[in-house]
């Protein structure tokens, strides 16, 4: 719950009016590019795989680690790691037809059973 004196210092802004009027600084990166660089960055690091020490990207790393936990046993880490792999399945659907009579006000079994006695 929202304390009263809380809702006094709201105060909608007026036509025109921005709240950050120097806006975003020049050259300043987005998100996804910063943690694209961070997940190239290299590191030496022992690969459980191979059995190495490799040098390795933070993607490498987390992938490895990712594979480590569906060996053991992870569902959710296995999911993943196939769902990186190979994509995602693509949901199915079953759909199932019954037949409706086209005049459903007109007995036609009527119908058939007196072109059968002629």
């Amino acid at each position: 719950m929202v304390h009263e004196n809380s809702k006094k210092n709201l105060k909608p802004f007026k036509k025109g009016e921005v709240s950050n009027p120097s806006g975003r600084k020049k050259g300043s990166k987005n998100r996804s590019t910063l943690a694209k660089q961070w997940l190239e960055v290299n590191q030496k690091a022992y690969n459980d795989i191979t059995g190495l020490e490799e040098v390795l990207t933070q993607e490498d790393l987390m992938t490895l680690a990712q594979i480590k936990k569906a060996k053991e046993g992870d569902v959710n880490a296995y999911k993943a790691i196939m769902d990186s792999a190979f994509g995602s399945p693509v949901q199915q659907i079953d759909q199932t037809i019954i037949e409706q009579p086209l005049f459903p006000d007109h007995d036609v079994t009527e119908y058939n059973s007196d072109k059968k006695d002629k």
